[in-house]
């Protein structure tokens, strides 16, 4: 099965964001993934629930709700979660992780967890029954653009193995972080199902978003 794209909306042109969904609806991109910052967890400001809401209103693709933010089990009512999306929360992040999972589930969503590049892999090993997900992190979360950091490229292969041996072969993996083509092969490799897609290939702007989400598909075929 080949890889996913989930597009990031954050390296959108938000003064035509309509335009760039219809674009990203065309190139067969597979969701929306939605980046929410609180300031806290990580050091910058984005998207809110009525952000999501609008979204949902422009495209039939899946949100991928990426919560950067301390305790998301306070506010994951707030983003209505639908069946088909992923709600994401971090590890580091939540008391009662898997209580958090659960809430996620009781409204027909998708689960997921992601891991910054210095958290264990062995942190979720007892919620792996509670998740469709795993993100891992492949730079410290809160800005675009920054470098892959390197070690986190084993990562993705030690979460592979780690998950499989214990029978959660179903559990996807996505990546998030300097997703550009040459790394996207590296981390499809690795085992990568879902590809956050930004700046480095989806929305290049010399290549367009067409044109950048169908080579970035021929990189995690």
């Amino acid at each position: 099965m080949s890889g996913k794209i989930a597009a990031s909306v954050m390296c959108a042109d938000l003064g035509h964001l309509a335009d760039d969904i219809k674009k990203l609806e065309n190139a067969g991109v597979e969701y929306v993934h939605v980046d929410i910052m609180d300031g806290s967890f990580v050091p910058n400001f984005t998207f809110g629930t009525d952000f999501c809401e609008a979204l949902r209103g422009m495209t039939d693709l899946p949100l991928d709700i990426h919560l950067m933010i301390q305790k998301p089990e306070l506010h994951i009512a707030a983003f209505k979660p639908r069946p088909g999306e992923y709600i994401c929360v971090h590890q580091e992040a939540t008391v009662h992780l898997q209580r958090t999972l659960a809430l996620i589930k009781s409204f027909g969503a998708k689960a997921a967890v992601a891991l910054n590049p210095a958290t264990p892999i062995n942190t979720i090993e007892d919620v792996l029954a509670d998740i469709d997900m795993v993100l891992i992190m492949t730079v410290n979360p809160g800005y675009a653009g920054q470098k892959l950091v390197p070690q986190t490229l084993e990562k993705i292969s030690r979460m592979r193995k780690f998950m499989d041996e214990r029978g959660f072969s179903n559990i996807e993996i996505e990546v998030d972080g300097n997703v550009s083509f040459e790394n996207a092969v590296k981390m499809r490799q690795a085992g990568a199902d879902i590809f956050v897609a930004g700046s480095s290939s989806v929305f290049i702007k010399e290549l367009g978003i067409e044109e950048g989400s169908k080579e970035l598909k021929k990189h995690i075929q």
